[in-house]
């Protein structure tokens, strides 16, 4: 039994007075959650607005001398609505007037884009009959815009943890100025996972609109299964090839700590979810997989020189030349004679002639091939390690599917292998690899 559970509902959890009353009852139902970080309304359906879209928008409108009373009128509705419907008393007018006031006196586009969270914050605190601490009362950064620590956690300590119950909007903090800053679009996921470091919260439950992560990209698997447990490391190695549920600086706080994160669904709340848990916890799944991820839309180039490998600095003449054009790669396979890199297409745009001469230049090779349109695809588990068979079973349903491997690379943490194959057979990988394993 977890005795202090922190919470935070995404945006499509707090989207209107149904799923106010979804989270009521989530939070009702078990008193170790004590802190709740809500974020702003999000969309209702597909052709809705999230809110802070449209403070963003008030803002941009105010810059450019456009008047943004419709825009602010859209936004009234949807908080108004929500305290009728819930009947919550609240003065809503009287906040919304304020954030209206503000943002046409010339408020930062960072106070505008905060209030969505700010206002569903207030309304949240007073429907749950929960304190409200504002964010930007303890939470702060430095003046290069980083978390300051420090002054963060002892001010969590000394605000939070004396309440038996609070609402702590996410997304935002102060700046060193003093004015509200944000952090990044997604940013309430990392709110709470400073204030579960904070209050040392034996759990982070992160609540959002999917049942956790899942093994696959339902858009190419059908129903693939949801990944019950999964370390930091292996979330990692998933969130950088494309499989996003969380934001990515969210794990940092919590893994510190060693605070597992429970992502969870709103509107299925007896699912069990995801559960993200130390690198340090004893694996329990041998001679499988955790997940499938990938990315389309990479170039490899191609470099051959007899003897590459015992020429000295051979490697870091090439890596000196992406540096010089502002190029980062995402793999570099070699062997005795040869190495790659693969680099996405949106890195290497209008730079490739560019790069590949001074390539010619600099390093002189053998022969240097274009290789466009790849893909990778990266299979990824702890288990993997300590099993042997993986990669055969890896390649062997690749080849079932007919596809062509052009590239395969495997971390030293022997948790991924990688595989590079064209972009017509990205979706074919990614279904074979999954069939294979389950």
């Amino acid at each position: 039994m977890n005795n202090l559970v922190v919470t935070k509902f995404g945006g499509s959890s707090l989207a209107d007075s149904n799923q106010f009353k979804k989270v009521k009852s989530i939070i009702t139902s078990d008193k170790s959650r004590k802190y709740i970080i809500p974020s702003a309304p999000g969309k209702r359906n597909s052709k809705d607005y999230k809110i802070t879209d449209l403070l963003y928008l008030c803002h941009t409108h105010v810059q450019n001398g456009i008047p943004f009373d419709d825009v602010f009128k859209l936004i009234c509705q949807r908080y108004i609505e929500i305290v009728n419907e819930l009947n919550v008393a609240i003065d809503i007018n009287s906040y919304l007037e304020k954030v209206r006031t503000d943002i046409e006196n010339g408020a930062s586009s960072d106070y505008a884009a905060s209030r969505g969270e700010y206002l569903n914050g207030r309304i949240l605190a007073k429907y749950l009959d929960a304190e409200f601490i504002d964010a930007a009362d303890i939470i702060f950064f430095d003046e290069s815009g980083n978390l300051n620590e420090e002054k963060t956690y002892s001010n969590i300590k000394e605000k939070v943890l004396k309440c038996d119950k609070a609402v702590i909007p996410g997304f935002y903090g102060s700046g060193a100025d003093g004015n509200v800053k944000t952090f990044s679009r997604g940013g309430s996921d990392v709110t709470g996972s400073i204030i579960s470091a904070g209050v040392a919260a034996d759990l982070y439950e992160n609540w959002t609109d999917v049942s956790g992560f899942l093994m696959a990209d339902p858009r190419i698997v059908e129903n693939p299964k949801t990944i019950e447990k999964i370390t930091y490391k292996e979330l990692r190695e998933l969130s950088y090839m494309g499989a996003t549920v969380l934001h990515e600086e969210a794990i940092f706080p919590v893994r510190d700590a060693g605070i597992p994160i429970n992502i969870k669904n709103t509107n299925k709340p007896e699912d069990a979810g995801t559960l993200i848990v130390s690198d340090t916890s004893e694996a329990t799944r041998f001679g499988t997989i955790t997940g499938i991820a990938g990315k389309k839309d990479f170039t490899v180039i191609a470099i051959e020189k007899a003897l590459l490998n015992s020429e000295i600095g051979f490697c870091r003449r090439l890596l000196s030349i992406l540096e010089m054009y502002g190029i980062s790669f995402e793999n570099m396979p070699s062997g005795v004679d040869s190495v790659s890199l693969v680099i996405e297409d949106s890195q290497l745009k209008n730079k490739c002639s560019k790069v590949i001469d001074e390539i010619k230049r600099q390093c002189s090779p053998d022969s240097i091939e274009i290789h466009p349109n790849m893909a990778l695809v990266a299979t990824v588990g702890r288990g993997m390690a300590k099993s042997t068979g993986i990669a055969s079973k890896i390649f062997s349903a690749l080849s079932s599917e007919n596809v062509n491997i052009r590239m395969i690379d495997q971390g030293s943490s022997e948790i991924n292998v990688t595989v590079g194959v064209e972009n017509a057979d990205f979706e074919k990988a990614v279904k074979g690899i999954y069939k294979v394993f389950n």
